[in-house]
């Protein structure tokens, strides 16, 4: 190759690379939030929670009934218990308030439960039942998971929706 074209050929190579090696445009906004600001949202609802009356569901960035990725908040009142269930899509939990007990398998299992303290986190992978309670207090998680996602109980006569 001609010494000439050797350099506009390394030329565009050079200019071309650059351009390609770039990350994609973030899809996520300019966002912070304090605790107390946190516990001041008002619950959303939508997908991804458990359906259980004692648990708000507050979706604070993207959409999990889309895909990609989304965060939401779950407070959870005092004396609940989430009977096992699964969701469509990886999510990773982390306590925020309150002590969690949290336990994984096809149905609620006492022995199973793990006590989560505050900073714990914790995953749901795809498809895996999982179940849950609170004690005493109320509890905060941070999900943070891909959508779109959905909640799938193992026995369907403890979904939620399915009771009068």
């Amino acid at each position: 190759m001609p010494r000439n074209k050797m350099l506009v050929v390394l030329a565009a190579i050079m200019l071309v690379a650059p351009a390609a090696a770039q990350s994609p445009a973030s899809v996520f906004p300019n966002y912070s939030k304090t605790p107390a600001e946190l516990s001041a949202t008002r619950a959303t609802g939508g997908v991804g929670g458990s359906g259980n009356a004692k648990v708000e569901v507050v979706t604070i960035l993207g959409d999990p009934s889309k895909p990609g990725m989304y965060s939401q908040l779950l407070k959870v009142a005092p004396h609940a218990r989430i009977a096992a269930h699964h969701h469509a899509g990886d999510r990773v939990g982390t306590v925020l308030q309150g002590t969690w007990t949290f336990g994984y398998g096809p149905s609620f299992a006492q022995e199973a439960l793990r006590i989560l303290p505050v900073g714990s986190i914790y995953t749901e992978p795809s498809g895996a039942a999982h179940f849950a309670m609170t004690g005493d207090e109320a509890v905060t998680v941070l999900i943070t998971g891909f959508g779109p996602t959905d909640t799938v109980y193992e026995n369907p006569a403890d979904d939620p929706a399915n009771k009068p």
